[in-house]
């Protein structure tokens, strides 16, 4: 079966599927993305994915292309097309079709909105397995990182140079200080030389992850404590365990950085019960929580 897309009110065969070359996001980078995870024809953490997508459009002066309940509804219709139960939902909004010029068209254009999903390996049964190492590598993106922007250009860089050294991810780090901020796609967390769960907290500087949101949100519901607290290069290298949070990475354990094995190498206690607790989330804890 030909997998469909929706293109700015129209579902079609992906492989006919196209926007016009003068489309800002194709120009420019234009554009805001998201991506939410499908489990059993469920959005997960929908609310939380949707909030994201209006903040960065305000942040870029971009209007919803559509309200949020016709947007749902694409989503489903989508997802009901291709026959898929459990997937990644891809959405991007763009400014739309003008005249190459790179302020602000005068008379806006309609935003343009795609949508397309794929499947994916389901949440896996076990942390076994699961984990995968990473490399460390500066932070050369713009100072907008709380804006989930289509301009992944470091991010693409970065996760080819951790390909290339056989690892999953490229963990960031600010080049002046040392200071980790995340991964390219991921958000970033260790359990620290003391035994304490760290992550960076908000700011510009990284993305307002929504599988960071909501294991936080279950951290909570469970008393588990944790600390928004950056950490460092040589704190990173010292820490007893680390792991990615992402709508696709789930809660994944790095075993390896840089080369170096993370604690003993082998997913940590933390990481195992964060693991649980988070598949509990995906198949139905707090979905819909805000």
């Amino acid at each position: 079966m030909s997998r469909i897309a929706y293109v700015n009110g129209r579902y079609l065969p992906q492989r006919h599927a196209s926007v016009n070359i003068e489309d800002r996001g194709y120009q420019f980078g234009d554009g805001i993305y998201e991506v939410v995870h499908l489990y059993k024809n469920r959005l997960v953490d929908e609310k939380r994915h949707l909030d994201r997508l209006e903040r960065s459009l305000k942040e870029i002066k971009l209007p919803m292309p559509v309200p949020r309940l016709a947007l749902l509804a694409i989503l489903q219709e989508v997802a009901r097309r291709n026959r898929v139960a459990e997937g990644l939902l891809y959405m991007q909004v763009t400014r739309g079709v003008a005249r190459r010029e790179h302020s602000f068209p005068a008379s806006p254009p309609p935003p343009a909105l795609v949508v397309t999903v794929r499947r994916i390996r389901p949440y896996p049964a076990s942390i076994d397995g699961w984990g995968g190492s990473a490399i460390t590598a500066p932070d050369h993106r713009w100072a907008r990182r709380d804006i989930k922007s289509i301009n992944l250009l470091p991010n693409v860089l970065a996760r080819q140079a951790a390909r290339e050294q056989g690892a999953i991810e490229a963990i960031l780090y600010e080049p002046q200080t040392g200071m980790v901020t995340e991964g390219a796609a991921t958000s970033f967390w260790i359990v620290d030389e003391a035994g304490r769960l760290r992550t960076r907290a908000l700011s510009h500087d990284i993305l307002p992850g929504c599988t960071r949101d909501a294991l936080m949100a279950e951290l909570n519901e469970a008393g588990i404590p944790f600390d928004e607290r950056a950490f460092n290069l040589d704190e990173l290298s010292r820490a007893r365990e680390a792991f990615l949070t992402s709508a696709t990475s789930f809660v994944k354990p790095i075993l390896r950085i840089d080369h170096k094995d993370v604690g003993e190498g082998a997913p940590g206690p933390i990481s195992r019960l964060l693991f649980d607790l988070f598949a509990r989330h995906v198949q139905g804890g707090l979905a819909n929580k805000a």
